[in-house]
């Protein structure tokens, strides 16, 4: 009996060895388990597609600030993860202001109809992140006198500095004396701008002979190219001079963005201070316009008539604009794009002066500010087949900017 009561003792005891070893490695892998959760931001995005069309190739921003993120843990090793298929999406940290510190996150979704996506934000090595290429891409161009020019994998554009200016105005050959945006026909998805203006240093007509990637034989002049700005008083259009200092923000695979600030110019009386913050996101026709505005209250974007042999569209009740004209061996349609809350309406500008014919979109300044987009398409890259085509992006552009993607990032 004593020998049955001593052994069930020592079962007891082991068993409540067992239990507290057992215990302690519980413990111990809970330890291990939230010592490795507070290497990630452990956040969720939600993402919420409100419109009856799919949606892709338009950029979310996270404030940076808003993100939860451990003495340990850098913001240049967080990714975007999306939650369903665990596919590691592009992205791209952005210094806005310039002071060194990263302040929004940049991504792209792709989300159906009506639907929402969930994406978390987690701590990835480089080497599982995705393969980049800095698509969107700008500089300014001191080799080609001082021009500032920007692309995506899409379209490529340029504007001119004040040297072009001064050479017109003192009557040196080879300047340019405008404000209005030039497009570089492009028909390639790589970066060709340093390859363009490289070739350019030996040959200054290259980049207008198309040899496969495209070509520049889109005339500005005094115009507004393709989106300029411009201010109508007393039926008279004023315009700006060139750019006369410039900021680059951030160049990347999402993303490209920059400052242009212009001297303060006069319509007939009226000052104008003018500053442009223009961006290219990846997969997009269109540039972001930002302009900063003082002295008036409303502002007009243009497209240049060229030779008015197109076809100027606008529909009442919308707010895009397009003119789709024959150009060279192609057709080329130019457009502009704002949201309800700045557009006013459309006007065609007829007259015989050279290259002041336009259409414009009317716009109004907002606490000193106006945003619109413009950009092209060129038939000949096979973007897109025909006018219908193209004004249908414009029509689907136009609902994406009035209904913009609802983003709620959770708390983790």
């Amino acid at each position: 009996m004593l020998m049955v009561e001593y052994s069930q003792l020592l079962v007891n005891q082991q068993t409540k060895i067992n239990m507290k070893i057992a215990s302690r490695v519980v413990f111990l892998f809970f330890c291990f388990l939230c010592f490795n959760c507070k290497t990630e931001s452990k956040q969720v995005i939600v993402v919420k597609n409100t419109l009856d069309i799919p949606r892709s190739f338009e950029t979310v921003e996270i404030k940076v600030s808003d993100i939860t993120l451990t003495d340990d843990v850098s913001i240049e090793n967080i990714a975007v993860v999306d939650v369903q298929t665990n596919e590691v999406l592009v992205s791209q940290l952005v210094d806005s202001n310039q002071d060194g510190i990263s302040d929004l996150l940049l991504f792209q979704p792709k989300i159906e109809a009506n639907t929402e996506k969930k994406y978390k934000l987690t701590q990835i090595d480089a080497g599982k992140r995705p393969k980049t290429i800095d698509y969107c891409y700008s500089r300014f161009v001191p080799e080609r006198t001082d021009d500032y020019a920007w692309e995506n994998n899409r379209v490529a554009f340029r504007t001119f500095g004040p040297v072009a200016q001064k050479m017109v105005e003192d009557g040196v050959k080879g300047g340019t004396l405008s404000s209005g945006i030039d497009a570089w026909l492009k028909r390639v998805d790589y970066p060709i701008i340093n390859k363009w203006y490289k070739k350019y240093l030996k040959d200054s007509n290259a980049y207008h002979k198309d040899t496969g990637e495209g070509l520049d034989n889109f005339h500005v002049g005094r115009s507004r190219g393709v989106g300029g700005i411009a201010y109508k008083k007393d039926s008279i259009f004023y315009i700006s001079k060139n750019f006369i200092s410039y900021k680059t923000l951030t160049n990347g695979p999402l993303r490209t963005s920059f400052i242009l600030n212009y001297e303060v110019w006069d319509a007939n009386g009226t000052k104008i201070k003018e500053s442009k913050k223009i961006s290219l996101d990846y997969g997009n026709n269109l540039s972001r316009f930002e302009v900063s505005i003082e002295g008036v209250d409303t502002i007009s974007a243009g497209l240049t008539l060229h030779e008015k042999d197109g076809v100027v569209s606008s529909h009442k009740g919308e707010t895009w604009l397009n003119y789709w004209q024959p150009h060279a061996d192609s057709k080329l349609g130019t457009a502009i794009v704002a949201s309800p809350v700045y557009f006013i309406e459309s006007e065609k500008y007829d007259t015989e002066a050279k290259d002041l014919s336009h259409v414009f979109s009317h716009l109004k300044v907002i606490n000193g500010k106006t945003i619109y987009y413009a950009g092209f398409a060129w038939q000949k890259t096979g973007q897109f087949k025909n006018q219908n085509e193209w004004q249908e992006y414009l029509r689907a552009f136009a609902k994406k900017i009035e209904y913009p993607l609802q983003i709620q990032l959770l708390k983790p």
